[in-house]
């Protein structure tokens, strides 16, 4: 057998002796213990999102994230196995290829709200997408993809093409505005009592309220995504 797996591995032929991570790369999208894959990571992410997985995300599923998956699925009426498949990813609300669903129960609001609070002050800066700087919906998508692990679209106009419209906004929900071009142009995301976070030209992170005359008079409503 040595000797099949040498002259293998000399043909450039990768042999691999975990049949689980071998299913994985070839597009398995069942998690278990002892997988090493990127889908992992996004997995602990929407656990510790949802209050289950402690600690730093990595790739690997480990007896950490078994014992995270096995508390989930019995508070969620599943057999508590530590396998996530399509029943584990529905009561989580992320597809089976890790994307998170646009549904407003399928992520936790505070933990994007708490995310974004995290870059108060940071300066704006055009085509930003990181906390060295951010633009508008930079900062938008930055706080709900490393907050709640939801992926949202580049720029204000296609988030606004995303979500359900609501008349009465609540916490983590995105309110759009209509500033220097017709159709929304800018965007943060809401706090309760008429505030909002966002990350404006002027005061780049920062809170405003829907109340002020400038705002007031440019909004446009709010999606729940």
């Amino acid at each position: 057998m040595k000797k099949v797996i040498a002259a293998l591995t000399l043909a450039g032929v990768i042999v691999s002796t975990s049949p689980i991570v071998s299913q994985a790369a070839l597009g398995d999208q069942t998690l278990r213990q002892g997988m090493n894959h990127q889908d992992v990571k996004q997995l602990q992410q929407t656990l510790k999102n949802k209050g289950y997985f402690k600690g730093n995300t990595t790739t690997y599923f480990g007896t950490v994230t078994t014992s995270a998956v096995k508390s989930f699925q019995r508070k969620n009426g599943l057999a508590a196995d530590g396998i996530v498949g399509k029943g584990t990813y529905a009561k989580l609300g992320v597809s089976a290829k890790g994307k998170s669903s646009s549904s407003s129960a399928r992520y936790n609001p505070n933990a994007v709200i708490n995310k974004g609070k995290q870059y108060m002050g940071v300066r704006y800066r055009w085509g930003g997408t990181t906390p060295s700087g951010f633009d508008c919906s930079g900062f938008i998508g930055y706080a709900f993809k490393h907050g709640g692990g939801v992926q949202l679209p580049r720029t204000v106009a296609q988030i606004y093409q995303k979500g359900t419209r609501v008349s009465s906004p609540k916490a983590g929900d995105i309110v759009f505005f209509q500033t220097y071009t017709k159709g929304p142009s800018h965007a943060g995301i809401y706090l309760g009592n008429n505030q909002f976070l966002h990350c404006s030209s002027s005061k780049g992170v920062s809170i405003s309220s829907l109340k002020e005359s400038y705002w007031s008079k440019r909004y446009l409503g709010a999606k729940r995504m």
